[in-house]
């Protein structure tokens, strides 16, 4: 027999129930479990005897409208334990906490793969220049984003191709030692590097710079005692760094990190928030316009054409664009 009780009751019982969870997991429950107090007031719902499977999907609904996917999946994970207890203090009917659909998310839902934003890089890099300067992940992320350049370039690197008197790098087309850039010999150029870049490579060469050689007898810029990084191992590092809970030491999609799996270095892509190199080369392509870059110099910087460009990675906004045209009305 149901025994009557509010939510904000059920709330707090259920939140003292909890004591498996830590500090901040405990948080995060309470903030979940409160929008879904605050939806039973505003619906004035104030019995939770009166809950059902229909008013369960109005309430998803109604967060599916402020949340994405991956947010509202977790959120409603948390609620369905919440009717679990709700359940054992007979304050729901049996069975309830089964109606809780969880929304299925897409194959790539959970990875961010479209294009890392300003703010975001910025606040990646003053991270890794307090906790990990000068380490192989932070010339890794530092290099990507400064040039927008793709993996493949980034690995072909020597540390002979670096030049920190003259400020630039150049890619080389190796091919016949097993670094070809995407283009050939078309992509061979020299990237001019800003002076912050080239200070924290001179300490990475200089200072923790592993001094092997690969298998053709080169020594590499990017690698780890092992030789020359492959494409996966720089992957994994730019997984690891844009999660947020690294280096903001925030979940933005009210994850718990206690329980989060993402939070395991070797799982990081399971993060929402993580993103892949080319969602880097994306971002920084589209940040370099958007500073007044000309086309045909991003072109050239990122080894991509002016077209392909256009279309797949200059990720401006309408409203990013129209302000890049602004500078020419005075030439009318």
């Amino acid at each position: 027999m149901l025994e009557p009780i509010t939510p904000r009751q059920a709330k707090e019982l259920y939140l003292e129930d909890r004591t498996d969870l830590s500090v901040t997991s405990k948080q995060n429950h309470g903030y979940r479990v409160e929008r879904f107090v605050e939806w039973c007031e505003e619906t004035d719902l104030d019995n939770l005897n009166e809950l059902t499977g229909r008013k369960l999907h109005e309430f998803k609904v109604w967060r599916s409208e402020e949340v994405n996917n991956v947010t509202l999946q977790n959120q409603l994970g948390t609620i369905r334990q919440f009717l679990v207890f709700c359940e054992r203090i007979d304050a729901v009917p049996p069975g309830l906490s089964e109606k809780v659909e969880l929304p299925k998310l897409g194959m790539n839902e959970d990875v961010n793969d479209t294009a890392i934003t300003p703010e975001e890089a910025e606040l990646i890099l003053e991270y890794l220049n307090k906790y990990e300067y000068a380490t192989l992940r932070h010339v890794i992320f530092h290099l990507l984003w400064h040039t927008g350049i793709r993996t493949s370039t980034l690995r072909a690197f020597d540390v002979t191709d670096f030049h920190p008197g003259e400020g630039y790098i150049k890619a080389v087309n190796r091919e016949s030692t097993g670094t070809p850039l995407k283009n050939r010999t078309q992509g061979e150029r020299e990237i001019n590097l800003g002076s912050g870049l080239v200070q924290t490579l001179n300490d990475w060469v200089h200072d923790q710079h592993p001094r092997v050689e690969d298998d053709h007898g080169r020594m590499p810029l990017i690698c780890t005692s092992h030789g020359r990084a492959h494409e996966t191992t720089i992957r994994s590092h730019v997984y690891k760094i844009t999660r947020p809970c690294h280096y903001s030491n925030k979940c933005p999609h009210d994850r718990d990190m206690d329980e989060c799996e993402a939070v395991n270095s070797s799982k990081a892509n399971f993060c929402p928030s993580s993103v892949s190199p080319h969602a880097i080369r994306k971002g920084s392509i589209t940040y370099h316009r958007n500073k007044g870059w000309p086309v045909e110099a991003v072109s050239d910087r990122a080894d991509v054409s002016q077209e392909v460009l256009d279309k797949h990675y200059d990720k401006a906004s309408i409203s990013e664009k129209r302000q890049r045209r602004a500078e020419f009305l005075d030439r009318l």
